[in-house]
């Protein structure tokens, strides 16, 4: 289990003492304003101390950002004590701490916003029931927004967390700035593909700068993206080599793939060769780590992702088996918990490969 069983050093310094990540996972937790509750840092600290690292659910980083009701906040400095109680939880026994940050642009509602329009990079509404045309943001909104994320990574280091995740995956706004389908913008931040990328250089150097000058040690960036859009215009695999080229030059500490199955092909014909995890991999070319995801149930789909990837994401396993990572470096898998329990079932939902989370998680996705 070597692979498994390493520790990773990361560019800034951060060394995880083994190579599973807690993926990010929305728990609908938080009150109302977004402030950390009592429950959420009972969940966090359940599932921490085996594992290398746990990323937190999504934490929006402005109010119109806010993407469901009991989501995670980071948008003010009040927020700054509760998320110092969960950063504390989640470091028992070596594991290290990672607060994802993000932005629901079009992908949240007016209900949501108690009224609010919401915002994206054009006037465009995604491809789901009910979805609602968000208002395009003013090039001073964007500025604004790129700051705001800067003052969230403030925070995270001084909450006491060991890094930030920009969700750039999943639909949401950073992903909506590169997506043809929702930025058709013709100014400094749309247009061409090199455009669509102005948003993420900018946000990604902006936070970085924050790091480097903060004076913090060993605090780590990094990076979530989805590889493929089914929308038309959408991303496409050309579209994901680009950005991943792009990001792998920049100081960040890994890249983070988002997918639910890790063996996935591409729907584009010039990707089908081999796995979306598997180019990406080849893409980055060792010049940053990859966390790679999708589907782990024990060994031996962990060890499948590490063949191209350095870590290895764990989601949906980790709320059935909150000891998951420790049976499996203990080679006691036939402990591990694969069913939900009757009082679980109670709860949650499986419809279709989706979990529904009727009370306690976002309904649409159960993994940031």
């Amino acid at each position: 289990m070597t692979k498994m069983t390493g520790p990773l050093t990361f560019r800034r310094g951060l060394t995880i003492k083994n190579r599973f990540i807690m993926s990010p996972m929305t728990t609908k937790m938080s009150f109302f304003d977004g402030t950390v509750t009592n429950d959420e840092v009972s969940y966090y600290s359940s599932r921490a101390g085996e594992n290398g690292a746990v990323i937190t659910g999504a934490a929006n980083v402005q109010d119109n950002g806010k993407g469901w009701d009991g989501e995670l906040s980071v948008a003010d400095d009040k927020f700054i004590p509760g998320l110092a109680k969960l950063a504390a939880v989640i470091k028992k026994n070596g594991t290290k701490a990672i607060l994802q940050i993000f932005h629901a642009g079009r992908m949240t509602d007016s209900g949501v916003l108690h009224g609010v329009q919401p915002v994206s990079a054009s006037a465009v509404a995604s491809e789901r029931p009910g979805a609602e045309t968000p208002r395009a943001m003013e090039s001073a909104e964007v500025t604004e927004l790129i700051n705001n994320f800067r003052k969230a990574t403030r925070r995270a280091i001084e909450a006491g967390f060991d890094g930030v995740e920009l969700h750039g995956a999943n639909t949401y706004i950073i992903q909506q700035f590169f997506s043809p389908h929702s930025n058709r913008r013709h100014d400094e931040w749309g247009g061409s593909l090199e455009k669509r990328y102005h948003f993420i250089d900018e946000l990604v150097d902006g936070v970085l700068d924050v790091v480097d000058k903060s004076g913090a040690k060993n605090f780590i960036v990094g990076y979530r993206f989805s590889p493929e859009e089914y929308e038309n215009p959408g991303i496409r695999m050309s579209d994901t080599m680009y950005l991943v080229d792009k990001l792998a030059d920049k100081p960040l500490d890994y890249l983070h793939l988002s997918e639910n199955d890790y063996k996935r092909v591409s729907v584009s014909d010039d990707y089908k060769d081999k796995s979306i995890l598997a180019y990406v991999h080849d893409q980055i070319n060792g010049r940053v780590p990859l966390i790679g995801i999708g589907g782990v149930e024990g060994k031996e789909q962990a060890e499948g992702i590490l063949n191209n990837a350095e870590l290895v994401g764990v989601g949906i396993q980790m709320l059935l088996e909150p000891h998951f990572v420790g049976k499996v470096l203990a080679g006691h898998e036939e402990l591990i918990n694969h069913k939900l329990s009757r009082m679980d079932q109670d709860t949650y939902q499986i419809s279709n490969g989706t979990w529904d989370f009727l009370t306690g998680m976002k309904p649409d996705s159960l993994i940031d």
